[in-house]
């Protein structure tokens, strides 16, 4: 998947391999700014090896990517994280005895500067957060956990977002949550690659969307055009609805 223009992340015949075994076969798409991508594909698909090959946690056989015109295929996480990508993992990413705001502190405890500037932003975007600044991290929501985990991203100021799977295990209500927090992050500028488990949420959420299936690209287009027979089509009925 192409678009006209010059797009912020820029994947070209990327590919990954474990031993012998391709995990991702010369997989092509752009990530346009200030846009979200949605990434389907059921199970084994692949997803969750693209988002760590992105942020340089596994190495890329063939093939390259790139951040605002700049090349960083092979690159290690920190210099990928520097250059403005940051990789939410599955899971909540938090240190559940710490407070909010010393989760927040810690995503800049390499680089202290800005960091009043960079606090103020994720108070404005997440008022729930400022509030509860002094509250153990563990005793929050789940979905109020991967707000916070998705604040402290932010307090790097990245270009693009990649969130893995940050709804999964939530209940519906905290499911909205997240969604509302990926929101206003968009709002702030920041691109999104989700990789979700609710395909029409998901849908609802991107401009664009792409489904992987067996480590290649089986569709790719804009999120409105891929309707319900085509995510049956390859994403079964469970994972479509």
């Amino acid at each position: 998947m192409t678009l006209t223009g010059s797009p912020l992340l820029r994947v070209r015949d990327l590919t990954v391999r474990y031993g012998n075994a391709p995990a991702l076969r010369e997989v092509t798409f752009d990530v346009p700014r200030d846009s979200a991508l949605a990434v389907l594909g059921p199970n084994g698909a692949g997803k969750s090896t693209l988002a760590r090959t992105l942020s340089g946690l596994v190495p890329a056989a063939a093939g390259t990517f790139g951040l605002d015109g700049r090349d960083l295929t092979g690159r290690p996480p920190d210099a990928i994280r520097r250059a403005g990508l940051v990789h939410l993992p599955e899971g909540r990413g938090v240190f559940p005895t710490l407070t909010v705001l010393e989760n927040l502190r810690m995503a800049t405890a390499c680089d202290r500067r800005g960091r009043a500037e960079a606090l103020d932003r994720a108070f404005e975007i997440f008022p729930v957060l400022r509030e509860r600044q002094r509250q153990a991290a563990g005793t929050l929501s789940g979905g109020e956990q991967q707000m916070l985990s998705l604040a402290r991203a932010l307090m790097v100021d990245p270009r693009l977002v990649i969130a893995d799977e940050l709804s999964l295990g939530l209940a519906p209500k905290m499911v909205d949550v997240v969604f509302e927090s990926l929101r206003r992050a968009r709002s702030a500028g920041v691109a999104v690659l989700m990789i979700e488990q609710f395909a029409s949420r998901a849908l609802d959420f991107a401009d664009h969307c792409l489904v992987l299936r067996r480590g290649r690209i089986a569709w790719a287009g804009e999120a409105d055009r891929a309707g319900p027979e085509l995510l049956r089509r390859y994403l079964g009925e469970a994972t479509a609805a």
